[in-house]
């Protein structure tokens, strides 16, 4: 179940979608589409972030405009992140873009 990391409201999108960058929970109002919500969301990563290729966010509480935002169902940073074999095919990817 994806949920607000402030308030731990779950989200009432549509499954399968993301918040859009002005989405806020409907319990406490905090912004949706941050960092903190994020599966990337890393706090021991490099600019606390697992993606190599995103531009750095200073607030990682604020709505941002990544692109590579994905919604965890586990809490900030997705808990124990992706799967060794989704990270290698995130890594090759990365490669030919």
């Amino acid at each position: 179940m994806k949920t607000c990391y402030s308030c731990k409201a779950p989200w009432e999108g549509s499954p399968g979608s993301q918040p859009g960058r002005n989405e806020t929970c409907g319990k406490c109002g905090a912004d949706l589409h941050v960092c903190l919500n994020c599966l990337l969301y890393d706090p021991s990563a490099h600019n606390a972030c697992r993606s190599r290729t995103t531009e750095p966010v200073r607030d990682k509480d604020k709505r941002n405009f990544c692109d590579e935002f994905e919604f965890s169902s586990k809490g900030p940073g997705g808990g124990s992140g992706p799967s060794k074999g989704s990270d290698m095919e995130s890594k090759w990817k990365d490669l030919f873009k």
